[in-house]
């Protein structure tokens, strides 16, 4: 089957600057120290302003289709026709992007006027209340299980392709593995629940929605958001680098999906259905 669309290719994420770098009383002047980028992304959808994210430049396509995607805005991959970044002046070269969707989708007003401004850290902003997101994805009905030594592998995994963030330290990383352990893709960005849109929009992109056997893994904490876009996608298993908010445990109780916080290489909590984890 054809991709959606081409996967964009990324512009470098990495900027620098000058830092004084301290060890003990003693500093030294460092003219090139590496930050993660972070820039304004507006999402328009039919020339309309959607949303506005802050985000790590790359990968602009698959975060606007996993972004309309976990918000249940598209229902199919081919519910988006064409993408592309409007070219606006020196400082917002790159930072628009427009998407233009099929005819048999119709968003009413009210879908822009909920949306207007996501933080790096926050993909819940901009959202009249919780309740409307939990009712557009029913829960899961799932039989999966995963070795436990499956879980044990995960972050070594995962920490062997975190490129930007080695040289950073700055970026959140999302991946998805099947239930066997296999890390199909790496998304990493200075929104934790951009890295995941990424993530979702990438599957997109391959035309690869079937995603009921999967872990999601992210490097941060867990948060509402995150399990509700799991949700979107029919992913069973989220498991975290750091703790699971209460709204997190108490969304994946709801939803029968297996959220797993404090990830180590021998170690990790279970929050929420236990069972589908198996010991060999």
């Amino acid at each position: 089957m054809s991709k959606l669309f081409s996967k964009t290719d990324s512009p470098s994420p990495v900027d620098h600057c000058e830092v004084v770098r301290y060890a003990g009383n003693k500093a030294s002047l460092h003219p090139n120290d590496p930050v993660v980028v972070e820039e304004p992304l507006e999402i328009r959808v039919q020339g309309r302003a959607l949303v506005v994210t802050m985000r790590t430049p790359g990968q602009d396509h698959e975060l606007a289709a996993g972004y309309l995607w976990s918000e249940g805005l598209i229902q199919h991959s081919n519910h988006i026709l064409e993408m592309a970044h409007c070219q606006q002046g020196p400082h917002l070269d790159g930072n628009i992007l427009n998407v233009f969707l099929s005819p048999d989708v119709e968003l009413k007003d009210e879908e822009f006027n909920r949306f207007s401004y996501a933080a790096s850290g926050c993909g819940l902003c901009g959202k009249s209340t919780i309740e409307s997101i939990q009712t557009r994805f029913p829960p899961l009905k799932s039989a999966l299980t995963i070795p436990v030594s499956v879980m044990h592998g995960l972050l070594n995994s995962l920490k062997e392709r975190q490129l930007v963030f080695d040289q950073t330290g700055g970026l959140h990383a999302a991946a998805l593995f099947t239930s066997s352990g296999t890390l199909v893709e790496v998304m990493e960005d200075v929104g934790r629940h951009n890295a995941v849109d990424k993530i979702l929009g990438s599957a997109i992109c391959e035309r690869h929605l079937n995603l009921e056997d999967h872990i999601l893994f992210v490097t941060s904490r867990a948060s509402f958001e995150i399990v509700q876009k799991a949700l979107s996608a029919r992913i069973p298993v989220i498991a975290c680098a750091s703790a699971p908010s209460s709204l997190a445990v108490e969304f994946a109780k709801a939803n029968e999906q297996t959220l797993i916080g404090f990830m180590r290489r021998e170690r990790f909590n279970v929050y929420s259905r236990e069972d589908r984890l198996i010991s060999e």
